[in-house]
């Protein structure tokens, strides 16, 4: 069976985003060593862009791992980075180089879709990597982290 990680954290980046990369750079780069060839994660913040960035950069060097992106609402697929919007049949396509996913979760309150998107993504993974702050706020990264710790 193939080894999936997720990365789940805060919308938003307190510290300097060059550590935080380097870290992440790191730790990705260890799971890959260690057999692991699937990586996924959300597409709301801060963080969530950077995984993706890293693992991008990462793929250059370690052509066979997969990349998905789990998009909660088909109203996030509008607002996307200019660079990763390509055209193709006349349908427009916002990730050529990653697979997507969308979780039935349309049913779920709005407010409640990410958290519940975050539930759905920790329950095929084997690992999780977090930026998050146990002394901040509650959010829903937070609650992510409390679900994958009770999960192991």
């Amino acid at each position: 069976m193939e080894r999936k990680t997720a990365f789940i954290g805060h919308r938003n980046l307190w510290e300097q985003n060059i550590e935080i990369r380097q870290n992440l750079y790191k730790e990705v780069e260890k799971q890959i060593l260690n057999g692991c060839r699937f990586f996924t994660m959300g597409r709301h913040g801060d963080f969530d862009k950077l995984a993706l960035s890293v693992c991008r950069q990462l793929r250059k060097t370690y052509q066979d791992i997969e990349i998905e992106v789990v998009i909660t609402s088909f109203k996030t697929i509008e607002p996307i980075i200019e660079h990763d919007k390509i055209f193709e049949d006349e349908k427009f396509i916002p990730f050529k180089d990653i697979r997507t996913v969308m979780y039935e979760i349309e049913e779920v309150y709005f407010k409640k879709q990410i958290i519940e998107s975050n539930k759905q993504m920790l329950d095929t993974c084997d690992t999780l990597i977090c930026y998050i702050d146990t002394t901040k706020f509650v959010s829903g990264a937070k609650i992510a982290l409390k679900y994958a710790l009770k999960k192991g």
